[in-house]
């Protein structure tokens, strides 16, 4: 659903027919926060992603239970799909072998060389890549200290050493993460890593907070680093409902012109020359033109000011005056109507211009 802005050439993994990195686009990914073992729920949770236009659906896998799951969740969904697992080689194995399209794992804290070995040869054998994912609240030991207490540089650090031990078992099918809570750090050390590995990076700032915060934190660290020409996939972290995630970073995107086709809403912030209720009719047609999966661009104004000749570039839109708007297109004026009539006659302009 999602275009690409970076021309940054990494190579192409394959995650369940998604495919990231050189050149393809930018894949929306979310976390389910169910427990993975009660199907019922987490299907219904990774629709619903779907349905929000998420690419790639993640789950937890803490326990036998929840790797056992994986069946019944794969035959009940046609979304990729990722284990993510801490510590326990053998859950990797086991979700692998259940057909999921991908793990989270880091290689070097699950209990020696010759776990990863089994772990790199399963994933190998079945096409499933395999996600190295640096957290800067859980890094080993020794690596701060090793890099003269430089976060970043620590986590791509990190990372090297999880890569080698994958490539020492002739494993290259790799997607990298370098996630702090902090966006600084976290856009440090993407920038290093960058121009450290040629994986595919998935971008997200972690444990961003609630909605108002994470999404903030994770615009300016995710947008910063899309930007810079960096990154393949990435995840909104909301503490809410994940579908939240989803529309969060479909519009990170949008606002890099980089979101596919879709409405584009643009609106003046209000002031006292504002003669209409216009902050009700804005919200009303960004809520109703969302699902329109076309490339249009509607301009929703308080005044001539901020009208035609600021929204000049809308393919259509209003200005309004005193209890009324007036309506155009391609910055020409065609009529006017009274402030009740502004949301149909809007509305009637944006379907003809999208069937």
């Amino acid at each position: 659903m999602s275009s690409k802005i970076s021309n940054r050439k990494t190579q192409v993994v394959n995650i369940g027919g998604v495919k990231i990195g050189g050149g393809n686009t930018i894949a929306v990914q979310s976390m389910t926060n169910v427990p993975t073992s009660d199907t019922g729920r987490v299907i219904a949770q990774i629709k619903s992603l779907q349905d929000a236009g998420c690419d790639i659906v993640r789950f937890s896998v803490p326990d036998e239970a929840s790797a056992a799951a994986i069946d019944k969740i794969k035959e009940q969904t046609d979304i990729p799909l990722v284990a993510d697992i801490h510590f326990d080689y053998k859950l990797a194995l086991m979700s692998i072998e259940r057909g999921i399209d991908k793990v989270r794992i880091n290689p070097g804290n699950i209990g020696g060389e010759d776990k990863a070995k089994a772990v790199a040869a399963a994933a190998k054998k079945n096409n499933v890549p395999i996600r190295i994912g640096v957290n800067g609240g859980s890094l080993e030991k020794g690596f701060l200290e090793k890099c003269g207490g430089n976060l970043a540089e620590a986590m791509v650090e990190s990372a090297q050493g999880h890569v080698k031990i994958l490539n020492k078992f002739d494993f290259d099918d790799i997607v990298l993460s370098m996630k702090s809570s902090s966006v600084k750090t976290t856009v440090e050390a993407y920038r290093l890593a960058s121009e450290t590995f040629d994986y595919p990076l998935h971008l997200g700032v972690t444990e961003a907070g609630t909605t108002a915060q994470g999404i903030v934190k994770s615009a300016v660290g995710i947008g910063s680093l899309l930007l810079d020409e960096i990154g393949d996939t990435i995840r909104v972290s909301l503490t809410d409902d994940p579908c939240r995630e989803v529309y969060a970073a479909k519009q990170i995107l949008r606002s890099l012109d980089i979101g596919g086709d879709y409405v584009e809403v643009v609106s003046c912030p209000t002031c006292a020359r504002t003669k209409i209720d216009l902050i009700p009719i804005a919200n009303k047609i960004n809520d109703i033109v969302s699902d329109i999966k076309k490339p249009l661009k509607v301009a929703v104004m308080g005044c001539v000011v901020n009208g035609p000749g600021e929204a000049k570039d809308a393919d259509v839109g209003i200005a309004g005056g005193d209890g009324c708007a007036v309506l155009f297109k391609h910055g020409e004026l065609i009529k006017k109507v009274k402030e009740s009539e502004i949301i149909n006659a809007l509305l009637e302009e944006i379907y003809e211009m999208t069937k």
